[in-house]
């Protein structure tokens, strides 16, 4: 899938379908994250301060803007990538950073924990369970190529 050149760069291989997906998924979250309203998206903006509601107030009012744009413009470079080969380790690094969040909202909506266990195929929501592993097995991939 990732694989590490003598130059520092990196070999991305990955399907057609799998790039496709990937395309299609950054828009999805990026409009999730412009309405801001989801309640999925609360692993997103951990909370920093559970006991004191206006730390946690201030802290939002702080830090909410920066992670919100730091997201976006990796979700940008996510879709603009997609169908690339060769990667720099910065791509890497922000390719993670946008999957993880896919992976989070997803995770959220599932309601899935580390009871979590794999679902029957016939489940309703085992589409999106076999996108969440996926998203997670690419992950595991990106991050052992680095």
């Amino acid at each position: 899938m990732l694989s590490r050149r003598a130059d520092g760069r990196f070999d991305l291989t990955l399907s057609q379908p799998e790039r496709a997906l990937l395309a299609n998924l950054a828009p999805q979250l990026r409009e999730l994250l412009a309405t801001g309203a989801d309640p999925a998206l609360r692993r997103l903006y951990p909370t920093a301060y559970p006991d004191d509601d206006e730390q946690q107030a201030e802290y939002q009012a702080l830090t909410h803007d920066d992670l919100l744009q730091r997201r976006l413009d990796d979700l940008d470079l996510l879709e603009e990538q997609a169908g690339a080969t060769d990667l720099s380790e910065d791509d890497v690094v922000r390719w993670m950073k946008a999957i993880n969040g896919l992976r989070l909202v997803l995770g959220t909506r599932l309601d899935v924990s580390e009871d979590t266990r794999s679902v029957d195929d016939d489940d309703p929501d085992a589409p999106a369970h076999h996108l969440y592993e996926y998203l997670g097995h690419l992950l595991h991939g990106l991050l052992a190529a680095l």
